[in-house]
C-alpha cells in the first residue's frame, strides 16, 4: 500500500513540476517581449515591433490619447524621441501575472525640441512611470501607460543653463 502510495504521489509531483515549468516559460516570455519592446525606446530602432506588438495593438495613455496598430505605435515613438532624442528607459520592478506584465521604469532624456510649446532648453528630465501590459500569443496586444507627464514640463520650465 505504501508502495502505491508513493507511486501516485511521484507522479503528481511531476505531472505539477511540468506545468509550472510550461507556465514559467510562458511568464518567461511574457517578459522577454515586454524587455524588447523597452528597448526598443531605447533605441528608437522600430525594425522588430511586428514581432512583439499584435496588429491591433493599443497603447491607453493616462490622459485621452490612445494609438492603435503597429503604424500608430512607430509613429508615437519616433515623435517622442525626436522631442528627447536620447530617451532611456531603466527597468526597476518588472512583475508578471497570468497574461499581464507590470513594469516600473526610470525615464531620462535631454529636451532638445518644443514640448508642449516650450522651444528647447537642453534640461535634463527624469521621471518614473508605470506601465501594464496585455500579453497576447506572445506578443503585446495592449498597453496602459502611467508616465509623470506633468514632472517633465516642470523640470523643462526649472531648468537653469
Amino acid at each position: 500500500m505504501n508502495k502505491a502510495f508513493l507511486t501516485i504521489l511521484t507522479t503528481i509531483l511531476l505531472f505539477c513540476s511540468c506545468l509550472s515549468t510550461d507556465n514559467n516559460s510562458v511568464l518567461e516570455k511574457s517578459k522577454e517581449v515586454v524587455l524588447e519592446y523597452h528597448k526598443v525606446w531605447n533605441e528608437g530602432k522600430y525594425d522588430n515591433l511586428n514581432d512583439i506588438l499584435t496588429s491591433d495593438f493599443v497603447c491607453h495613455y493616462l490622459t485621452s490619447e490612445e494609438w492603435t496598430g503597429i503604424e500608430d505605435a512607430k509613429k508615437a515613438i519616433s515623435d517622442w524621441r525626436t522631442l528627447f532624442p536620447d530617451w532611456n528607459e531603466e527597468i526597476v520592478d518588472i512583475i508578471q501575472e497570468k497574461d499581464k506584465v507590470v513594469t516600473r521604469y526610470k525615464a531620462t532624456a535631454t529636451h532638445t525640441r518644443t514640448y508642449e510649446g516650450i522651444d528647447s532648453t537642453g534640461a535634463k528630465i527624469e521621471i518614473y512611470e508605470v506601465s501594464i501590459y496585455r500579453i497576447s500569443n506572445g506578443k503585446i496586444a495592449e498597453q496602459w501607460c502611467f508616465p509623470d507627464d506633468p514632472s517633465i514640463k516642470t523640470q523643462i520650465l526649472n531648468f537653469k543653463k
